[in-house]
């Protein structure tokens, strides 16, 4: 059945089994801007899985949960069935645990990339010095935030990209009047997520992001990048570490990113 707010405590018990930091508000938040299946025994929710449309083109996958006493009886492969029933024609994106690969390359799914999870509390006195081409985003930005999201991921994400800001703290690189990259942080699972980061160059991602941790001293700050980008390191330095990985997987085309825009960190891994 569809998800609906009265599963939304049982889905955040499921999460929590599974030892992921979502709270309630990051359950509401998710259906709020995505749709999503649930499935019930003796009227307790044991299993989950939601899915996030972007255009006609493209959508996202994940929050894919069974109970661990229900697993093995066909639930994930109903729920997974579910998913793809609902995105059928779109080309499908999700992250893959190494518990769910198998699963995925039955169903036809591709691996290109993969993406590291840093997080850690952030001790280390973060500090950017003023430059007028990064300021705080105003509501007029709105547009070219938007529209710079979709050169960055190659796909339709204006609706995701208005919440996700109307919920964060947003700032950009604004170069000769025009957007040029953004970040927005907001609250998530222990403390706050950056993501995402989009820019035309990982040094700008850098300062971006540099632009967000400033604000977040002695908070617990989590940001999912992608290994190729080479950001991990330089995370490691700041005192946030890796603690672990997924497989970024495609069912159909993989979008691509318009020019030197790219996305580097991930609102969240079911996002993208």
């Amino acid at each position: 059945m569809k998800i609906e707010t009265r599963h939304l405590q049982g889905a955040l018990r499921l999460s929590q089994e599974m030892g992921w930091p979502y709270r309630l508000q990051d359950w509401e938040f998710a259906a709020t801007v995505g749709e999503g299946l649930v499935i019930e025994r003796a009227g307790e929710v044991i299993g989950t899985a939601m899915w996030w449309n972007y255009g006609q083109a493209y959508a996202t996958a994940g929050m894919i949960i069974v109970t661990a006493s229900a697993q093995g009886a066909g639930y994930g492969s109903q729920l997974f069935n579910g998913v793809l029933q609902a995105t059928v024609g779109r080309n499908v994106l999700l992250n893959s645990t190494a518990e769910g690969l198998a699963l995925y390359k039955r169903r036809g799914f591709t691996a290109w990339s993969t993406v590291l999870q840093h997080q850690g509390t952030l001790t280390v006195a973060v500090t950017l010095n003023a430059r007028d081409d990064i300021r705080p985003a105003t509501i007029s930005d709105l547009m070219g935030i938007q529209a710079f999201d979709q050169r960055a991921t190659g796909m339709s994400r204006q609706s995701m990209v208005a919440q996700l800001a109307d919920v964060g703290n947003v700032v950009v690189v604004e170069r000769a009047g025009r957007i040029a990259g953004y970040a927005i942080a907001r609250k998530f699972g222990r403390g706050y997520v950056i993501g995402p980061c989009a820019a035309e160059s990982a040094q700008d991602a850098r300062l971006l992001i540099l632009a967000q941790l400033s604000k977040l001293h002695g908070q617990f700050v989590r940001i999912d990048v992608y290994a190729e980008d080479e950001l991990s390191d330089w995370l490691e330095g700041l005192g946030l570490k890796q603690v672990s990985h997924a497989t970024a997987m495609v069912k159909g085309q993989r979008p691509e990113s318009d020019g030197t825009a790219r996305m580097y960190a991930l609102a969240n891994q079911s996002f993208g």
